[in-house]
């Protein structure tokens, strides 16, 4: 690994005050980068800001609701206007809502996964390839998506599976809208990652660990900082021909 290979790079990361954005967000400050992290809680947010203390980067946070399309025009501004360009996002913020089957499920939380998981996406996309277009070195976006969805499917997912695969398909098709744009747009699909999402209700982390034993392939689930390596490859110089990919990071279960 090249060490500060984002050294003079900014980069925004969304749902950034904890889980895997927390992790990506570290991790781009570990290798130099200027890091705007956004979330909708000031407090996780600021711990975010504290653990990169000592990093090579530097990170600051913004509240923002990604379902709002003027919170993102904001990021993106503010990015720019504190750290001089937007060369690289990383659309992580996600919300689970359901557990039941379809036909159970309430018009609030199919809503609210649309909102937050589909529309979410789609503005900040909007607004991140509107400034990176104009950039002589273009910029590279990174969506996070799931292995549910557009991979695999589970029962009592089938709602959040469905906006993880509108992010799949949004990925895919904005790749080749704006690569003569100079944009390069990815997406990684993790599986079940050490983060509290992946835990069900009541369930302890000794407990996930036995059940992923049974479940995965590899026998454990992911780490954060598994994941967010790969969102720095797609991100880096060494993804230059890397376009419109759906990297599935999820130890096998969707084999």
């Amino acid at each position: 690994m090249i060490p500060n290979r984002f050294s003079g790079r900014t980069v925004l990361v969304t749902g950034g005050g904890s889980g895997l954005g927390r992790a990506i967000a570290l991790a781009f400050a570990a290798e130099g980068a200027s890091v705007v992290v956004a979330g909708r809680t000031r407090a996780s947010l600021d711990e975010t800001v504290a653990l990169a203390e000592g990093a090579d980067g530097t990170v600051v946070a913004q509240v923002a609701d990604v379902a709002r399309a003027a919170d993102v025009d904001a990021l993106v501004r503010t990015a720019v206007d504190r750290f001089g360009s937007l060369d690289v996002a990383v659309n992580n913020a996600g919300v689970f809502r359901g557990g039941q089957p379809v036909v159970d499920l309430s018009e609030e939380d199919w809503q609210t996964l649309l909102d937050t998981n589909v529309t979410g996406v789609l503005l900040a996309l909007r607004a991140e390839v509107r400034q990176m277009r104009t950039q002589p070195d273009g910029g590279a976006v990174v969506n996070v998506s799931s292995n549910l969805g557009a991979h695999m499917q589970v029962p009592r997912t089938t709602a959040y599976a469905a906006s993880k695969a509108a992010v799949s398909a949004l990925t895919r098709g904005a790749a080749l809208d704006h690569i003569a744009d100079g944009v390069r747009i990815n997406a990684v699909s993790p599986g079940a990652s050490a983060t509290a999402m992946s835990l069900l209700p009541g369930e302890t982390e000794d407990e996930r660990a036995v059940r992923m034993k049974e479940q995965s392939p590899l026998g454990r689930v992911s780490s954060t900082g598994e994941v967010a390596q790969a969102v720095l490859y797609l991100a880096s110089d060494a993804a230059g021909s890397v376009i419109g990919t759906d990297l599935v990071i999820d130890g096998g279960t969707s084999l």
